[in-house]
């Protein structure tokens, strides 16, 4: 009997503790937490917090596997804590921090916490390199390769080095002409500093790309390429002088915009052509297609709003109408027997029935005067980060309609009547989101650009007038 209770008591530990404990080595860096005033003192005193919180000990396994290599590299820098929200001790502290674990697919939540409050829910990759970042610049933007679009670019851990900047703004002019920067996108190659030549194999795979800068090669000089206006064909080619009186003198003509350099445009190319021919031929033609070279008729570009090629517009007796995408010989010939209508383009943003108050230079400042919390975005109709955000920033906008003191604010930078206020407050890149309080410039807005990370700011900023408030009937 004498052995029995050291055996009994081994037997114990061993079901006790979860199996995966004595499989992984969890760093004691991880902090963990089941007592609210624990958490609250550790954030008073931590500056750059993330909290793993999980529905049970096993949820956790694969990330504080994870976790604990993070904690290692962000040492100094960031604290990793660790809730168990299915421990009895821990629930408590979840429900207090809103942590939501109750459907059925969600097995963890990672909350941010910086300078002592809620900074933003981690959604980025689950990965060592994505969450290591994360936590040495919390505000700062993703990894690119996090970017879906940028699964194609080898990151290289050599010398030699893949950049990419968005140089569509106007902003970026003297950077384009410097780099004869004529369509995107444009590939430069530099050696030391210095601008050597471009890259000009945009049929490249990354392999290919990876290969050629082992053994970095100028682009073979070219044939200049005959103007598509020189070459003959039945296509007639328009100019900024000869545009209106064409279309006046005939009644049904299908225009392509288009740039020389564009790949697009020389694909479609044949195709338009032998739709022109086909239409020559007819006794009785129901047309004519036209051309023209909008680097070169810049004031036709400008006045049918060309950003993108090829860019097709209808005219029907000098009227300009939409036309949906063609690019075949044979869609060409049936929209011209056929010219329908298309059916109308949707409603921009500001066209919408929402509870975002779009603004202009002209009523800007008087409008957010009247608000005390004011989260503005600066965005550019075109850009695909702003498309994406706008769902998130309209919900939040619709939730918090009710209150007076808070507004969700709009403004579209690409509007000329906007485009001295964007400069004034320091608009760089799309988008951009500025608080304002009463009118005036409060901070930058860097978290996280979802419904989630709006609405919790600005409660916090709501719920830091309720916190002065019940200062202020104390001292009273």
């Amino acid at each position: 009997m004498a052995r029995a209770g050291p055996a009994w008591l081994l037997l114990a530990i061993w079901v006790v503790l979860p199996s995966w404990l004595s499989s992984a080595k969890v760093s004691s860096l991880i902090e963990r937490i089941s007592d609210p005033k624990d958490l609250k003192k550790l954030l008073r005193t931590r500056n750059n917090v993330l909290v793993l919180y999980s529905k049970s000990e096993v949820a956790a396994e694969n990330h504080l596997r994870l976790l604990s290599t993070v904690a290692q590299a962000v040492k100094g820098q960031g604290t990793i804590c660790w809730v168990d929200c299915g421990d009895a001790e821990s629930r408590k502290l979840c429900k207090k921090m809103k942590v939501d674990l109750s459907p059925k697919d969600k097995k963890v939540e990672l909350f941010h916490y910086q300078d002592g409050a809620f900074h933003t829910e981690y959604n980025r990759a689950v990965t060592f390199k994505s969450i290591v970042a994360f936590l040495k610049d919390p505000k700062g933007p993703p990894l690119w390769e996090e970017d879906p679009g940028a699964k194609d670019v080898v990151h290289l851990d050599s010398e030699k080095v893949l950049a990419g900047m968005n140089v569509y703004s106007s902003e970026f002019e003297n950077i384009k002409e410097e780099y004869s920067v004529r369509g995107f996108p444009t590939i430069c190659y530099f050696e030391k500093g210095r601008f050597l030549f471009q890259y000009d194999n945009y049929g490249s795979t990354a392999e290919d790309i990876v290969e050629w800068l082992k053994n970095p090669q100028p682009p073979q000089p070219q044939v200049p390429e005959t103007p598509w206006a020189d070459e003959g064909g039945s296509v007639y080619h328009l100019t900024d002088e000869d545009f209106d009186q064409f279309v006046k003198e005939h009644s049904s003509v299908l225009v392509m915009f288009h740039a020389p350099w564009c790949g697009h445009c020389k694909k479609m190319k044949p195709e338009f052509e032998k739709a022109a021919e086909a239409l020559h031929g007819e006794a009785d033609s129901s047309g004519v297609l036209a051309a023209v070279d909008a680097t070169v008729n810049k004031a036709l570009a400008e006045r049918f709003h060309i950003s993108e090629f090829p860019t097709l517009k209808y005219f029907k007796n000098g009227e300009k109408y939409a036309v949906p995408v063609l690019r075949t010989k044979k869609k060409f010939l049936e929209w011209m027997q056929n010219p329908e209508a298309p059916p109308p383009p949707e409603p921009t943003w500001e066209e919408q029935q929402t509870s975002v108050l779009h603004l202009v230079g002209d009523n800007f400042r008087e409008t957010l005067k009247k608000k005390k919390h004011t989260l503005v975005m600066f965005y550019a109709p075109w850009c695909p980060h702003c498309k994406k955000v706008i769902p998130h920033f309209t919900a939040t906008a619709d939730a918090f309609k009710d209150d007076r003191k808070i507004a969700c604010a709009a403004v579209d930078c690409v509007k000329d009547k906007n485009q001295d206020l964007c400069q004034q407050e320091a608009v760089k890149g799309y988008p951009t989101f500025h608080y304002y309080h009463y009118g005036k410039f409060a901070e930058k807005y860097d978290s996280d650009r979802t419904e989630l990370g709006f609405t919790n700011y600005i409660r916090a900023l709501r719920e830091g007038d309720h916190e002065r408030l019940g200062k202020k009937k104390e001292e009273l």
